[in-house]
């Protein structure tokens, strides 16, 4: 799988052919929580008439989100 490209200055990217949205954004951002997965769709509803895997050459905006840092680690050895 190709990786998406990515315009930095607009905060976009296009995908290659059979990109996941959730993989462009924790590629892109780190996260693919349901915040972050929502607010992709409402900044990029044309995505929905694509289904889960997205064709070649799709402009899709990228949200801006605040960064997520866990309130509680815990590490299943403890």
């Amino acid at each position: 799988m190709m990786l998406a490209k990515v315009n930095r200055e607009l905060k976009s990217v296009i995908s290659a052919d059979g990109d996941l949205p959730g993989l462009i954004l924790w590629q892109q951002l780190q996260r693919d929580d349901d915040e972050a997965e929502e607010a992709l769709h409402q900044l990029n509803p044309h995505l929905a008439a694509f289904g889960p895997v997205l064709p070649r050459g799709v402009v899709i905006k990228l949200p801006q989100l605040e960064e997520v840092t866990p309130s509680n680690v815990m590490n299943i050895w403890d």
